[in-house]
């Protein structure tokens, strides 16, 4: 986005620094276009004019900044030749999609540096306060690939607990991997899903729907 201000002064920087102030940037950060030099008085009496600046300053969107942090973290891990693409669902959502070789280390122990990397993506695209903006972060398909293996995996415990009438526990997620498995566990009639324990232990369980253990958990958990 493109923002400007016009402005004079008695010489060409007095004229910027008045443009910027206008615009609440630092000199610093705005270009300077010049469209009328200063022009002394005749004598120091007669005439003369003052210098008229236009300051530009061009804003990434919220995406840009977000995709600029994760390039700049990239080259850092080594991923030298790395690119990251920029693909927008919506005004107030894309997502960055990391290409390049031995891009397959960002994604860390089951997607562990991969998240943490989304999460700080993420505050970097809201550092201004204009609504909003969803960034998710993705190498080689994997997000897909793992929501496909997290499926399959609500799928098994759901059909291990109509079969044996137990209750089973999970392996502790991240809040975007619990909300895959219980969504999968509300299609399917006779278990229900919640989750137990905090911050780092919080995991998955899986109950026979209407038992003595389950009979007040809701179809509809919290992740």
């Amino acid at each position: 986005m493109r923002r400007e201000a016009i402005a004079t002064g008695d010489t060409i920087e007095k004229a910027f620094a008045n443009a910027c102030e206008m615009l609440g940037v630092a000199t610093t950060e705005a270009e300077c276009e010049l469209l009328e030099k200063p022009t002394k008085k005749t004598f120091g009496i007669f005439g003369g004019s003052p210098a008229k600046v236009r300051a530009v300053v061009i804003e990434k969107r919220p995406a840009e900044l977000a995709a600029a942090y994760v390039d700049e973290v990239i080259q850092a891990m080594g991923v030298t030749d790395g690119t990251v693409k920029i693909r927008y669902e919506h005004e107030t959502d894309s997502e960055l999609e990391i290409d390049g070789s031995n891009v397959r280390m960002i994604i860390g122990h089951r997607g562990e540096t991969l998240d943490a990397l989304q999460y700080l993506a993420c505050l970097v695209a809201n550092t201004e306060k204009n609504g909003y903006h969803r960034v998710t972060l993705d190498v080689g398909d994997y997000r897909a690939k793992r929501k496909e293996t997290l499926e399959n995996l609500g799928r098994k415990m759901a059909q291990k607990v109509l079969r044996t009438g137990k209750i089973c526990s999970l392996e502790p997620m991240n809040p975007y991997e619990r909300r895959i498995i219980h969504g999968v566990i509300q299609e399917i009639d006779g278990v229900v899903s919640w989750s137990d324990g905090q911050e780092q232990k919080r995991h998955i369980v899986v109950g026979p729907e209407g038992s003595d253990k389950t009979r007040n958990r809701s179809r509809k958990p919290k992740a």
